[in-house]
């Protein structure tokens, strides 16, 4: 036993090394084998998307062909006079009624011309009658329809065209798909008839048949979440919100296909909107089926051990010839942090050991100096920021309060503007002749209520400004002008639709941070989860000069932590949180 231990302990450093190759080279191949199965998936999933993507085109160009020529018919009855006029006159014999109808045959046979041989229009009219060009496609009982719940959508879709599914005794218990439209007398807007196309859900379907496959399955999606077609024929007529959800997440992301669950099925789910039907086309990918037949799971296994096993054997000669003389070098590195990397390696030793130490020496010598410089010059150039960020905030300010001031000129307030400038000088005071970075909060609020009392001249109270400071944090420490960016922008860009609102002023200390939010009732604004801090380079509502230096300042002063975040709702308001280090003592 005691053989055996000492056996281990003079070798400890070959078995240490060899027990970190064998745990990285077992990591490394099953890293390996998982990445390349992984990879050889997405990689076909990236081409086969990239196929179905074209397909997708080819079949949204298929119902935006389709969907041009109902439209088309739904004008061109809208804009056929003998139609309107026939529809809008009073027969009394039977003779006219007769004419009446022929006529009016004789013009949608003309229509038909403009739609796919496999729909039809059909014309309902006031009284109820009904002229249709394929009866083969829809027998239309004109009661049922005249009294149906797509008449009374129509009724409501302010002359909009209208996509419905039906399958019912409307359809004669038929699936189809029917578009409706109402026509509509121009100068009076009154109804004068109903305009409608139908087409069996089995002759829509070939639109996109000949792209399906086992595991490529299509599906006809409505806004409401009804499934109006598909390859899968269980799946007509329902509805599905759970798929829709993931058609509207897919159209938010960025990527051009997303994997989702759905029918409690792995599916990878691409989608395109086809405005001028109001449907969504979906194309829902198996991916447990394609991957059955993508990668031969049990060879990928057997190679990889064997790979692994011939390089731990390797790596284990190689170790133990290596380790005999990189002992004393492992030694004294492993002493050397209590030098603090002052103490060079002896070189000794076999030729690999005196190399590596050479090198090493070497290296250590570079990095000090390389230290030693950067320290000085990270130091300078922090330096230089913070004054250059200083002298910017200064005169954006300066500018834009003489704005405020020339405004009031503009209008004749004399007595306002010699106030307003009275103010003005006193901020100057305490901001540009204050040479001092770092002030107390209760500074920092008095400054910003003389600048508030400027605006307010400027915009007759109907901006209000209240203050919440915690008494507990005025005698803290923080960098001059950081609240005064915001409230600007604020007075200036936040109420360009509302025309008077409240503008809050918070400061709290709050775990372990002393927390400055100014929050409005304004007209807020869009962004994006890109768009949630303040230096973003894009023109947006908070984007000005000084706004964008409060959050470099703070950076520069304290660090990653710290800083400002922007969050903001169209017709809400804006809320704009400074999180900044407790600071009892002026640093």
């Amino acid at each position: 036993m005691k053989k055996i231990r000492a056996i281990l302990y003079q070798n400890s450093l070959v078995l240490k090394i060899f027990l970190v190759l064998l745990v990285s080279i077992l990591s490394v191949t099953v890293l390996t084998v998982y990445s390349s199965m992984r990879m050889s998936s997405q990689l076909f999933m990236d081409t086969f998307s990239i196929t179905n993507t074209k397909v997708m085109t080819q079949i949204n160009e298929r119902f935006y062909t389709f969907s041009n020529s109902i439209i088309s018919a739904s004008m061109a009855m809208e804009n056929n006079g003998v139609i309107k006029q026939q529809l809008q006159e009073e027969y009394n014999s039977s003779l006219e009624n007769h004419e009446y109808f022929y006529t009016i045959g004789q013009e949608m046979d003309k229509l038909q011309a403009h739609i796919n041989d496999e729909a039809t229009i059909v014309l309902l009219t006031n009284n109820n009658e009904t002229f249709n060009t394929n009866f083969g496609v829809w027998d239309v009982d004109a009661r049922i329809l005249a009294n149906s719940n797509i008449k009374r959508q129509i009724d409501q879709s302010q002359n909009k065209v209208q996509f419905f599914y039906e399958n019912s005794e409307l359809t004669n218990n038929q699936p189809m798909i029917l578009v409706g439209k109402a026509l509509k007398e121009r100068s009076t807007q009154s109804t004068y008839g109903y305009f409608f196309t139908a087409i069996r859900e089995r002759n829509l379907r070939n639109f996109y048949q000949e792209y399906t496959s086992e595991g490529n399955n299509i599906l006809l999606l409505t806004p409401s979440g009804k499934i109006i077609s598909s390859n899968l024929r269980d799946k007509i007529g329902e509805d599905s919100d759970e798929l829709l959800q993931h058609v509207l997440d897919y159209e938010q992301d960025i990527q051009e296909y997303k994997s989702i669950q759905v029918f409690g099925q792995n599916y990878t789910i691409l989608a395109e909107y086809v405005p001028s039907l109001h449907i969504y086309i979906v194309n829902l990918i198996d991916q447990d089926l394609l991957a059955q037949n993508l990668i031969d799971t049990n060879q990928t296994i057997i190679i990889s051990v064997t790979v692994a096993i011939i390089a731990l054997i390797l790596a284990f000669i190689i170790v133990r010839k290596m380790t005999s003389s990189m002992s004393d070098l492992v030694y004294q590195i492993s002493d050397m942090a209590r030098y603090q990397f002052n103490k060079p390696l002896e070189v000794r030793g076999g030729y690999e050991t005196r190399k590596t130490a050479e090198a090493f020496n070497y290296m250590l010598n570079e990095l000090q100096d390389y230290v030693k410089l950067l320290i000085s010059t990270q130091e300078k150039q922090r330096k230089s920021e913070l004054k250059a960020l200083q002298h910017q905030i200064n005169p954006h300010f300066i500018y834009n309060t003489l704005t405020s001031i020339k405004f009031m000129m503009n209008q004749g307030k004399k007595e306002e503007a010699s106030q307003t400038i009275e103010s003005f000088i006193v901020l100057l005071q305490n901001t540009i002749s204050n040479l001092d970075e770092i002030i107390t909060v209760e500074q920092e609020i008095e400054n910003l209520k003389n600048y508030v009392q400027i605006m307010q001249t400027r915009y007759s109270d109907r901006i209000n400004v209240h203050y919440f400071v915690s008494p507990t944090s005025l005698e803290l420490y923080v960098p001059k002008l950081i609240l005064q960016p915001f409230i600007e922008n604020a007075f200036f860009h936040a109420f360009t639709h509302k025309k008077a609102g409240h503008i809050h002023i918070l400061v709290a200390e709050k775990d372990n941070f002393l927390i400055c939010e100014m929050i409005d009732d304004g007209d807020g604004m869009k962004q994006s989860a890109t768009q949630k801090h303040a230096p973003s380079k894009k023109n947006q509502l908070f984007s000005g000069i000084g706004v964008r230096n409060v959050h470099e300042r703070i950076q520069l002063l304290y660090g990653l932590r710290y800083g400002v975040d922007i969050s903001s709702e169209p017709g809400k308001g804006t809320k704009v949180e400074i999180r900044l280090p407790i600071e009892k003592k002026k640093t």
